[in-house]
C-alpha cells in the first residue's frame, strides 16, 4: 500500500467553500457495500436507511474561536497564533505560530490591544512546529476568544476579504448543532448536516442517539508525504467516551441494531476504545492516535456518515478501509462527474 494508491484529481471549483443554505439539504451518496452500487440522494434521506433499534453516535466537541491576530510586543510585525490545547500548566496552551520572524523563547506577541498576551516559552515535543505559550489576560478567557478570536476555517476555504457576514457564518455554520464540549480547532465535519428536527425525527422512529468527544486537532487536515502510509506519524487528540455512550452501545449490541458513526472523528474514538479496552464498550478517556487502513478490523462502525476528504489523506485512507479503496475511489470519481461539493462545507456519504 502506497500513498499514491489514494490520491485522485478534484477541480478546484468543487470545494466547498461556503455551507449550503440549509443544513440538512446537502448532497448524499450512498454506498452500498453489499452489493458495490451507490444511489445519489439527499440528507434528508437519511432516517429512511436506518431502522428502529439502530444507534447514531455523534461527536459533541465545539470548535472555539482559536485563531488570533496581533503583533509582537517588540516591533510591528504581525503575528499569528493557532491556539490548540490547554496544558496543565497555568494558562499554558501548545499552539501554532505564524509569523516572518524566527520563532524564540522569550518573544511575547499582543492581541486585541492588549487583552491577550502570549509569551513564547518553548517548542512543543508533542506536536510538529507547534509551541508552547503562556497567556496573560484578565477574566474568562473563552468569553475574551469570542471577542478577539476567529474561528479557524481549514486551510482550503478560503477568505480572501473576511468581513461580518462570513465570520458570523463561519461561527454558526462551521459548528454542530449539538456541540457541547469545548475544545476543538476543526469541526467533525460529517455532523454539520444534523439539524434538531432530524434528530428529533430520528429518536421518533425508534433510533437511539449517543454523544462522544473527541477534540479535533489540526492534524486532521495533514496530509501524508511519505510515500509509505506506516511511516506517517498520526497527531494524537483527547477524546472521551462517557458511561452513557458506552451502555448505549452495549444495549444496541444487545439488541442486534447496528452503530451508525457520524464522521471519522466518531469512528477513531470508538475504535480506540475497542482497541484499549478488549473490543468492549467502556466509559474511558484517552489520547487517540488510531491511523486507521488497509485491513483494519472495525468493532463498533457498521455504518457511517462521512463528508468527501482530501486526497492521499489519512481520512481518505479510512472511509477505504471500511468500504474497499477501488469501491470507494470509483464512488469519488462518480461524485466528481456529478458534481458533488467537497470537503468541511461540501456534501457527504453514507456507507452501509
Amino acid at each position: 500500500m502506497q500513498t499514491s494508491d489514494f490520491d485522485y484529481e478534484l477541480p478546484q471549483e468543487l470545494i466547498a467553500q461556503h455551507p449550503p443554505e440549509k443544513r440538512d439539504t446537502a448532497r448524499m451518496m450512498v454506498l452500498d457495500r453489499a452489493t458495490k452500487t451507490w444511489e445519489h440522494k439527499v440528507f434528508t434521506d437519511l432516517p429512511d436507511y436506518l431502522k428502529p433499534g439502530d444507534l447514531i453516535v455523534l461527536n459533541d466537541t465545539k470548535v472555539f474561536p482559536a485563531r488570533l491576530k496581533g503583533r509582537w510586543e517588540d516591533t510591528p510585525g504581525k503575528v499569528e497564533l493557532l491556539l490548540l490545547e490547554p496544558l496543565s500548566e497555568d494558562n499554558c496552551w501548545e499552539a501554532l505560530s505564524g509569523s516572518g520572524r524566527p520563532v524564540r523563547a522569550g518573544l511575547v506577541a499582543v492581541f486585541a490591544d492588549g487583552l491577550i498576551k502570549a509569551e513564547i516559552l518553548r517548542r512543543s515535543e508533542r506536536t510538529e512546529g507547534a509551541v508552547i505559550v503562556r497567556l496573560a489576560f484578565s477574566g474568562d478567557l473563552q468569553e475574551i476568544l469570542g471577542h478577539a478570536g476567529e474561528t479557524p476555517l481549514p486551510p482550503y476555504i478560503t477568505r480572501p476579504v473576511p468581513n461580518a457576514a462570513t465570520q458570523k457564518e463561519d461561527a454558526e455554520r462551521y459548528q454542530t448543532v449539538y456541540a457541547e464540549h469545548v475544545g476543538a480547532v476543526a469541526a467533525p465535519t460529517a455532523g454539520l448536516h444534523f439539524t434538531s428536527d432530524m434528530l428529533d425525527d430520528l429518536q421518533s422512529r425508534g433510533i437511539e442517539i449517543a454523544k462522544i468527544t473527541l477534540h479535533v486537532g489540526p492534524g486532521t487536515f495533514r496530509p501524508v508525504q511519505v510515500d509509505d502510509p506506516n511511516d506517517h506519524p498520526m497527531h494524537s487528540e483527547r477524546y472521551e467516551v462517557p458511561a452513557e455512550a458506552a451502555d448505549a452501545i452495549n444495549r444496541c449490541r444487545s439488541r442486534g441494531g447496528r452503530i451508525i458513526c457520524v464522521g471519522s472523528t466518531t469512528v477513531r474514538t470508538l475504535e480506540t476504545m475497542a482497541a484499549e479496552h478488549g473490543k468492549v464498550a467502556v466509559p474511558c478517556t484517552g489520547r487517540s492516535a488510531l491511523f486507521i487502513r488497509g485491513d483494519y478490523d472495525f468493532v463498533f462502525t457498521d455504518m457511517m456518515v462521512t463528508n468527501f476528504h482530501l486526497p492521499k489523506s489519512t481520512l481518505v485512507m479510512m472511509v477505504c478501509a471500511l468500504a474497499g479503496r477501488d469501491y470507494t475511489l470509483s464512488a469519488y470519481r462518480d461524485a466528481i462527474k456529478e458534481r458533488y461539493m467537497f470537503f468541511s462545507y461540501g456534501d457527504c456519504m453514507l456507507i452501509k
